[in-house]
């Protein structure tokens, strides 16, 4: 499944622009949801097609939401994400993006709070059926509402939060402040339109302020990149950091993970300076993994898989 991002800030504080800047997606309409999908570049894919002469180069991806507005039931559609990026007005007359930072936080937590309430009103009422579990999640979600209550967010709680709450104040904050002390996120939108070598002599840097963003939202949900290398196409895939080469072949599609084999592994640095997988072998730096192996930050994948 693909990870997924959603972006969340205070009215006017440049929500749609900076979804507009992440996805380059023509379509970011204010005031509306937005859904679009956000590169992770990696120049290493780039390397990795030329050795292979790759036709095609996919870079690994994120999906971006991005929904109008806040309060409780608005955030609600952002309780499946894996992270929530801030933005914080930095550019208006009398800005306080840390103070509004503080704002959003207590948005979260009232959300989750009403979140758990409704929980708790469903439970209650079927717990008068008197069996054990229900009445064990009842106990716990008590439990969990006087937490939120006390002003304290989910992620600090000590015990297991019960299944299925899908807690907003769990998830990674990356905030990101749009002014001229962070990005400016409209002259974001403006170099993407410019051809690379343009804007690297507009900023003075090869690197735009939004590849910092992924890369803070890559660190925060704790990602590594694996490749699969091939002439038609040359790909670069996230998983979680300890995930393994079943879940891999998973991200690639559900047959190869079903008719798993074995992998073959080596890391994309050697396949770069072998300059082919053949060479790779013959050096002694190929290996074949199960499918219990954890993958590895620049690793290169060939799955071998019989439906």
């Amino acid at each position: 499944m693909a990870l997924e991002v959603g972006i969340v800030g205070l009215p006017g504080a440049g929500k749609t622009t900076l979804f507009t800047a992440l996805t380059k997606a023509a379509g970011g309409e204010y005031g509306k949801t937005n859904v679009g999908v956000a590169q992770i570049a990696d120049d290493r894919t780039d390397q990795l097609a030329v050795v292979v002469k790759a036709r095609k180069i996919t870079q690994a991806t994120i999906r971006v939401q991005d929904v109008p507005g806040t309060g409780p039931a608005l955030l609600g559609n952002l309780r499946q994400v894996d992270a929530l990026l801030v933005v914080l007005d930095g550019f208006s007359a009398g800005a306080d993006p840390a103070g509004d930072l503080e704002n959003l936080k207590l948005e979260l937590l009232v959300a989750d709070r009403d979140h758990v309430e409704r929980r708790l009103e469903r439970v209650e009422k079927q717990a008068k059926s008197g069996d054990a579990k229900v009445r064990a999640e009842l106990d716990e979600l008590k439990k969990v509402l006087a937490f939120v209550e006390a002003g304290t967010p989910l992620s600090e709680y000590p015990d297991e939060l019960p299944a299925d709450i899908e807690p907003l104040t769990t998830k990674p904050l990356i905030a990101v402040e749009n002014g001229p002390n962070g990005i400016d996120l409209a002259l974001e939108i403006e170099l993407a339109d410019l051809s690379p070598e343009e804007a690297e002599e507009f900023r003075g840097s090869p690197t735009s302020a939004l590849d910092e963003v992924v890369r803070r939202l890559r660190d925060a949900l704790d990602l590594v990149t694996f490749f699969t290398a091939g002439e038609q196409d040359t790909r670069a895939w996230t998983l979680r950091r300890g995930e393994t080469a079943l879940d891999a072949a998973a991200s690639i599609h559900t047959d190869i993970a079903r008719g798993f084999i074995r992998a073959e592994v080596f890391g994309w640095q050697e396949l770069v300076e072998a300059g082919s997988a053949a060479e790779v072998s013959k050096r002694g730096q190929h290996r074949l993994e199960g499918k219990t192996y954890v993958v590895q930050d620049g690793d290169v994948l060939n799955v071998r898989f019989n439906v």
